[in-house]
């Protein structure tokens, strides 16, 4: 679709393309997800993945990560809790506060979900051009820090 009418602002096409293309990546990565065991609903899955990436972190921290409210992010603890995939200690410097640490089995999780991912991604990366994947990964580092760009301008701006 061309911008020619006036209606569109500057960089849209290449916006709608880039939306065209992450939907495809998020296929490829959902059909990834599907078939990893067990199977974990995606809110549950992202906050394993963020207490495995930030580990250990406190309630209120994954609370700010979903954008939910305290008891909904401490009943979604319970049900991985409950899961076997994380555990709630007593925080080393306050014992006041609780930290969420994954347990084995919720690493060993998030090791056979990046696994599959990655599998899925090189599936698709092998079907493509050498120029053509040297290009998006170029494109996604810069993509990458692109973004990291806007999430700190709107904190600097908040």
């Amino acid at each position: 679709m061309a911008a020619s009418s006036g209606s569109q602002p500057p960089g849209a096409d290449a916006a709608d393309e880039a939306e065209i293309a992450a939907a495809a990546l998020g296929l490829v990565l959902a059909r990834a997800t599907a078939g990893v065991y067990p199977k974990v609903p995606a809110v549950q899955m992202r906050a394993l993945q963020f207490i495995g990436d930030h580990e250990p972190i406190n309630l209120t921290r994954l609370t700010e990560e979903l954008g939910t409210i305290a008891s909904s992010a401490s009943r979604l603890c319970d049900r991985l809790q409950a899961a076997g995939l994380l555990d709630r200690r007593s925080a080393t410097t306050d014992r006041r506060e609780v930290e969420l640490v994954l347990t084995s089995d919720g690493v060993r999780l998030l090791e056979r979900l990046r696994a599959a991912r990655r599998a899925g991604l090189a599936e698709v990366l092998e079907r493509m051009s050498p120029q053509g994947r040297a290009a998006l990964l170029r494109g996604l580092h810069e993509f990458s820090i692109a973004a990291e760009q806007v999430a700190l301008h709107e904190q600097d701006t908040a």
